[in-house]
Parts: C-alpha cells; sequence; structure tokens
C-alpha cells in the first residue's frame, strides 16, 4: 500500500450537515481542525422538532444525522434572543422566520427603547451510536429599528452586532463571518482533534 493510500486511511470524516453554503463555510474558517480531520458538507434531510432550547434542538439533529448517515456529524442550529421580548423568538426562530418574520419583530418592538438582543448558535457534535456534545456561540448586538440591507437572510437585517451601526445584512459574507461569535467553534475545535489524536 502507497503513503498515499494510508494517508487517505488515516482520515477521519466528518459530515456537517446543513444545505446552506454561508453555514459549512463560516464552519470551515472558525474551526481550527488537525490535518487527519476532514470536515465534508453533507445535505440530509432531518426530522425538525420544537424545544424550549435551541441546544435540544441542535442536540436532536445531530444524533439523527449520526445514526442514519453512520458517520460522525456536525449539525448547528440558531436563534435570536430579544431582551424585551423575554428571550423570544429564540428557539422558535426558524418558524418565526417564516411566519410574521423580521417585520413582525420590528411591530412588536414598535415602543420600546431597550432593544438588547443575543444571537445564540449551538453547534452539536454526535458519532454514530453515541450521545452529543454541544458547545455554544454567543453574538450580542441589538434591534434595529427598520430593516437594512439585502444579504443573509432571517433576521439579518434587523440585527446590529455589538460595536457596529450596520446590520449583519448590510455586511458581504466575507466580513459577516468574523463578526459571529466564535468560543463555540474553538471548543469543539479543541474537543474534536483531542477525539482524532492520531
Amino acid at each position: 500500500m502507497d503513503s498515499f493510500s494510508l494517508g487517505l486511511n488515516n482520515m477521519n470524516k466528518i459530515f456537517f450537515v446543513t444545505g446552506n453554503q454561508f453555514k459549512f463555510d463560516l464552519a470551515k474558517s472558525k474551526l481550527n481542525l488537525k490535518d487527519n480531520i476532514d470536515l465534508q458538507q453533507k445535505k440530509f434531510n432531518c426530522p425538525e422538532i420544537q424545544a424550549d432550547t435551541i441546544k435540544e434542538i441542535a442536540s436532536f439533529s445531530v444524533k439523527y444525522c449520526a445514526d442514519n448517515l453512520k458517520v460522525p456529524c456536525i449539525k448547528n442550529d440558531s436563534g435570536m434572543q430579544v431582551q424585551f421580548l423575554n428571550n423570544f423568538p429564540g428557539p422558535y426562530s426558524k418558524y418565526i422566520e417564516k411566519t410574521i418574520t423580521e417585520k413582525g419583530i420590528l411591530n412588536l418592538m414598535s415602543d420600546c427603547s431597550n432593544r438588547e438582543a443575543t444571537f445564540i448558535e449551538a453547534l452539536a457534535f454526535c458519532e454514530p451510536g453515541k450521545e452529543p456534545v454541544v458547545f455554544e456561540c454567543t453574538t450580542r448586538g441589538k434591534i434595529a429599528n427598520q430593516s437594512r440591507g439585502d444579504n443573509g437572510w432571517g433576521f439579518d437585517k434587523i440585527f446590529i452586532p455589538r460595536g457596529f451601526d450596520k446590520t449583519f445584512a448590510e455586511f458581504n459574507d466575507d466580513d459577516r463571518v468574523k463578526l459571529w461569535g466564535s468560543s463555540g467553534y474553538e471548543e469543539l475545535s479543541r474537543y474534536l482533534n483531542n477525539l482524532y489524536n492520531d
């Protein structure tokens, strides 16, 4: 067996399960993984559950993916928490994006002076037949007074990251990647590098 084949056999394949190219590019840019870890994008439909926390949703999804694909998987789920709305929409963010959209959030906050908000991103990892581990990223900011920008998706048009005066949607993809919290990616990187310490 040649050295090239040996190198392939020593690789540890992990699927980052998403159909969203931006999410995968974000993960690739923020995860500092060893050379023996091969992170690949995988599109795969899994059931959407409603739960009280974003962590629970990500945990369920990644275990479903790993057990069915028979490959270690990473799945992320995110939600926006608005302080004035008692951290709503939180784990219901996807549903709210599809129904009342960002305009509905702005209407709920029309007379509100406290516009503090937080994006929570849960990064879940799971091996087939095992229980998931979850790491969280936090990005703090505030809700804009009106929808602005053409980039991104969901609540990007109304969320202004702390220290800036533009919404996420007013930044291009390359710049927006740099604005997201990274602590969860750093913790997941350390976990995976230690797990696959060949």
